[in-house]
């Protein structure tokens, strides 16, 4: 067994004792594999270090890993036989390819941007789902077919795009929004795939040359006729309300709209990527995400807005509890992680008054 630093827990670790808030509840049982709620959790009841597990994991959570896995692999393969999926498939790969082709003739031959062709196919792209629900189910899906900055470029588009629609901006601001999110990461173009893909860590000085791609970025489109927050919006989207990101660290009062929206679409949709929100399924591990990071490093409309839409958009949804029960979410409680749930023997459980159970994925 190790004692670490709340701060070093990584998702995946297994709980080596129980462990208890200050005022003597039960948080995280012995045994557990540790997850992104989990750790966020303790945080939250400022808990500073506990035990773990050293060597390989005992068979039952070796067992209770694979019916997790299966439960997930069964809802992304029910969206890859949807006839609507065929559909989504094919327009959103010749969006890609048009976005890839015309990134390439801005970067090599100074061609002008086309806002229209651009916004036009991927706005056709966004309206034929039937929810936001199923929007989220597509993007996180085709990560198994592209995984590419093109793919992701559409992705932030698409996102950035429901987000403007939620807190009710206009079309040309929805228009103009979207072509920011095609565009934010123009300036990758300009890192070496080896950097750009490397599996391990980056060493300090390749990190600080990927940071560059926001300044490379607005270099390439700074004197092209566009709106000036899509220009804005490539070169500070990766800044952060409480100035803690790059490249010039403004806060809050310095950032518009449009940067603080991408922001937070750009970095949901890394994160999937990363397999942090493991399904893509289930949205609390993305709060558990972003409550982890700060929330305030983000716009609070944008991401109490973001937050909250995600997690209702689960109700009456089928859960899978960290003690292998299966449930459905009846209530959002004003801590989006922890809803109430009903049993399949129709009882209720508030999580907010357990907290050591989880949701661990959407059945």
């Amino acid at each position: 067994m190790a004692i670490l630093q709340t701060k070093d827990l990584a998702v995946g670790m297994m709980v080596a004792q129980d462990v208890y808030s200050k005022a003597g509840q039960l948080i995280i049982r012995k045994d557990s594999l540790l997850t992104r709620q989990m750790i966020a959790h303790l945080k939250y009841y400022f808990i500073d270090e506990i035990e773990i597990h050293d060597g390989e994991l005992p068979e039952e959570i070796q067992h209770a890993l694979e019916s997790r896995t299966q439960i997930e692999n069964t809802q992304l393969d029910r969206i890859l036989k949807s006839p609507e999926y065929k559909v989504f498939k094919k327009d959103y790969t010749a969006n890609v390819n048009m976005l890839q082709n015309s990134v390439n003739d801005i970067i090599l031959r100074n061609t002008p941007v086309n806002p229209p062709e651009l916004i036009e196919q991927t706005v056709r792209i966004f309206n034929s789902g039937d929810s936001y629900f199923s929007l989220f189910g597509m993007l996180h899906s085709m990560k198994q077919i592209d995984d590419s900055t093109f793919a992701h470029s559409v992705n932030v588009a698409m996102i950035s795009r429901l987000i403007g629609s939620w807190v009710g901006l206009d079309e040309e601001d929805l228009d103009n929004l979207t072509l920011a999110g095609l565009l934010h990461d123009i300036g990758k173009c300009q890192i070496p795939d080896e950097i750009l893909m490397k599996p391990k860590k980056l060493e300090k000085t390749e990190y600080e040359f990927v940071k560059m791609h926001a300044q490379f970025g607005y270099d390439f489109i700074k004197n092209q006729d566009l709106d000036r927050r899509v220009k804005r919006a490539v070169l500070h989207h990766h800044e952060r309300c409480d100035g803690t990101g790059y490249p010039f660290g403004y806060k809050l009062e310095q950032l518009e709209d449009f940067e603080c929206i991408i922001g937070i679409a750009d970095v949901y949709d890394a994160m999937t990527a990363d397999r942090c929100y493991r399904s893509g399924l289930c949205p609390f591990e993305v709060i558990s995400f972003f409550e982890q990071e700060g929330l305030q490093k983000y716009h609070p409309k944008y991401i109490t807005t973001f937050l909250q839409k995600i997690a209702n958009s689960y109700l009456n949804s089928d859960v899978l509890l960290s003690n292998g029960a299966v449930a459905r979410v009846v209530y959002i409680n004003t801590r989006l992680t922890r809803p109430i749930v009903q049993l399949r023997d129709k009882t209720f459980i508030n999580l907010l008054d357990h907290p050591s159970l989880y949701i661990q994925s959407i059945v």
